[in-house]
């Protein structure tokens, strides 16, 4: 898929998103990451999530956790923070899940892909993308930049990603908050949006309790983003349009550093690697 600076800021950001997304699912969806993290110490999959992936933002109590992740529900973040600290420093926390996701990388997509010259180009200029946005108004996105960046291609390629992911994450809740949704709800709508129906089934809040579940549903239905049936509205659905428009144009600002060419270059180089981690669903 060829790229030129004449199409909208918003159509490189989406399209970054594809293929970056894959290259940071394996953190959550593939072994390696969660077995570095046990061998720490951490006692769950939810306590080595939490102080891994807070740990950049340094020792900061559990509400603001909450705020940066945003779409947690009340309490969930203190469950893990901060006693997933307490005895396994947060730098460990971060070097596990960095050499977890790497070996997740490296196993799923091989050797000769792995040790390429595309991939190596490709962690390059992801990385020159990551390291050039503005960190203003960004709190996980300017706490990945305070770590280091690996020199070995293949974790400096997740990391750069991360750092994007994060970056798009930030701008996503400021989205959000402009359009008046709260984190439950933004899993409502992403539910809809996939066609998961009812919409409380979601695995992201299926767990949350019935009147809190309740209570978001009929706020939505007040403001009339669902129906009686729980199903989207028209202003639903364009309300979902136009947060995922805004997060688009709020996360095009890093690839502002690269040219045209270079932009078209690592398109052209992620897309083997992005193809082989979706042929596995990233595991």
């Amino acid at each position: 898929m060829g790229t030129t600076r004449s199409h909208p800021r918003t159509h490189f950001a989406r399209r970054m998103f594809e293929l970056l997304e894959p290259i940071c699912l394996v953190t959550f969806f593939a072994d390696e990451c969660n077995e570095e993290l046990a061998a720490l110490g951490h006692r769950t999959y939810w306590d080595g999530y939490f102080a891994s992936r807070a740990a950049p933002l340094g020792r900061v109590p559990a509400h603001v956790v909450h705020a940066a992740f945003y779409n947690f529900a009340d309490g969930e973040a203190a469950r893990h923070i901060p006693s997933a600290w307490e005895t396994i420093p947060p730098a460990a926390s971060v070097a596990a899940r960095l050499r977890g996701s790497a070996a997740s990388l490296r196993r799923i997509l091989g050797n000769e892909l792995a040790g390429s010259p595309g991939l190596a180009r490709a962690a390059e200029l992801t990385t020159k993308a990551a390291t050039s946005a503005p960190t203003e108004g960004r709190v996980m996105y300017a706490g990945m930049r305070t770590l280091e960046v690996p020199g070995e291609a293949v974790a400096r390629l997740w990391h750069s990603a991360t750092m994007l992911r994060e970056h798009r994450g930030d701008g996503h809740i400021a989205a959000l908050v402009g359009a008046r949704i709260g984190g439950t709800e933004a899993h409502v709508l992403s539910a809809l949006e996939q066609g998961i129906h009812p919409p409380e089934s979601f695995g992201r809040i299926h767990h949350l309790r019935k009147e809190r579940l309740a209570a978001v549903m009929d706020g939505m239905r007040a403001r009339g983003l669902v129906d009686a049936d729980g199903h989207f509205t028209d202003a639903g659905r364009a309300t979902k349009q136009r947060i995922e428009t805004l997060t688009d144009e709020l996360a095009a600002p890093p690839y502002d550093a690269l040219s045209p060419a270079e932009l078209d270059e690592l398109i052209t180089e992620l897309e083997p690697i992005t193809a082989a981690l979706v042929a596995t669903g990233s595991q």
